[in-house]
């Protein structure tokens, strides 16, 4: 899929940014898929190489990587004293070079809890948001706060059950968070409230661009609604209904033309609806695909995407044409995991730590290698950047694999 050069420029990364480099959630397309061409080689005993191993604390929220440098999230994993922490690690070493960090409850609730929203990077800022609504400005270079605003305590904002989990979306000089009931805007420069439209729950997923009618606008899972909106103003353009058991909207939109692709877990599937500038209908609905956290990657009219109801047994990678919901295939086993795609193959890492790699193929499974790379529960997206693999798992750790090796794998 390609996102049209209108809505790349909305993104805010400067020009020094590197093809390779993935300096938001999901990269610098918003959509899971790296640009990278021919990065896996031959692996040495069929492990691909670890360059570093670090330790980033608990959570689940991405790494994002650019200038030589790789920016994560973790929390200390105590209740009483709980604090998360942001670090700034060299790419080469996984030494790190700075640390933020500031009082945040662990919020294990039904699960192990920990950061949530993956930080974005836009030049020489930094921007996160934890579950409490607690957003950072950091200067990249040094970890220093150049702002902070609260979203609850401050604005008003309301907390849903899960906290705050979309990473900021940076869009000319505004950061702009799937908060409140069709998202809020802040001045990057200084964090005050640029546009907010109601202070009501949110979803969980991160704000996502696209085109919609030639014009930009912003794709906001909201907590019973997919909201676009215009990224500039915030004016409403259009909303289609999508209520979800236990109100989990937490898997980001998936564009594709004028295509859009929502789905949800605990047993409610997914939909593609078509969408014109000022309005929005649905195509086709079914529960081939029910995307609980983890957004699929569409490649060449095709989904391929966890289908997990909340994590249950039954969870399996499949792969779904996005105009027709005809389900093409899934895989033989049984297996949770999370994804991303570069050069028509599939990352993808099981919840227990395996990386397989797939030929993007709707004909058939096709698997190229697979290899035990970390242990531990994985709910994070791999990263592919400059020919390494960023994994983590929930305990923090954090593992860069050199997947380029030598000598090509078809």
């Amino acid at each position: 899929m390609r996102i049209p050069t209108l809505v790349l420029a909305g993104l805010g990364l400067l020009s020094t940014t590197q093809a390779g480099d993935w300096p938001r959630f999901r990269g610098s397309a918003a959509n899971g898929v790296s640009s990278e061409k021919d990065w896996l080689g031959a692996w040495p005993g069929g492990q691909p190489r670890q360059v570093w191993k670090g330790s980033i604390g608990a959570g689940f929220s991405a790494p994002v990587v650019a200038g030589g440098r790789v920016y994560a999230t973790g929390h200390n994993g105590r209740k009483d004293d709980g604090e998360d922490r942001v670090v700034c690690l060299d790419a080469a070493t996984g030494k790190e070079l700075w640390r933020h960090v500031y009082a945040q409850p662990l919020a294990d609730h039904y699960y192990e809890g920990g950061t949530s929203a993956t930080p974005t990077l836009d030049g020489d800022r930094l921007y996160t948001l934890a579950k409490s609504g607690l957003v950072h400005c950091l200067d990249a270079a040094t970890g220093a706060v150049v702002w902070k605003t609260e979203l609850a305590t401050g604005i008003g904002a309301k907390v849903p059950e899960w906290g705050f989990a979309g990473a900021p979306h940076v869009h000319g000089n505004q950061v702009i968070l799937n908060a409140g009931d069709a998202g809020i805007a802040l001045d990057k420069a200084t964090g005050k409230t640029t546009w907010i439209h109601g202070k009501g729950p949110s979803g969980y997923g991160s704000p996502v661009p696209f085109s919609a009618g030639g014009k930009e606008a912003l794709a906001l899972f909201g907590f019973q609604h997919v909201i676009a909106v215009d990224p500039t103003t915030g004016r409403e353009l259009w909303r289609h209904p999508w209520k979800t058991k236990y109100d989990v909207n937490a898997a980001d939109p998936v564009v594709a033309g004028d295509l859009m692709f929502l789905s949800s877990g605990y047993g409610t599937g997914g939909t593609t609806i078509r969408f014109t500038a000022s309005s929005a209908s649905e195509v086709w609905k079914n529960k081939a695909i029910r995307a609980h956290m983890q957004a699929p990657v569409v490649l060449d009219g095709f989904l391929y995407a966890i289908d997990g109801d909340g994590g249950s047994g039954d969870s399996r990678l499949k792969c779904v044409e996005l105009a027709t919901g005809r389900l093409a295939w899934e895989s033989p086993k049984a297996e949770t995991g999370v994804l991303s795609a570069a050069d028509g193959k599939i990352l993808w890492v099981t919840g227990r730590g395996e990386l397989v790699v797939l030929k993007a193929n709707p004909a058939k499974y096709e698997e190229v290698v697979r290899a035990q790379v970390t242990g531990g529960k994985v709910w994070t997206a791999p990263v592919l950047s400059n020919g390494r693999l960023y994994v983590r798992n929930w305990k923090g750790d954090l593992l860069c694999l050199d997947v380029k090796g030598s000598g090509g794998v078809s």
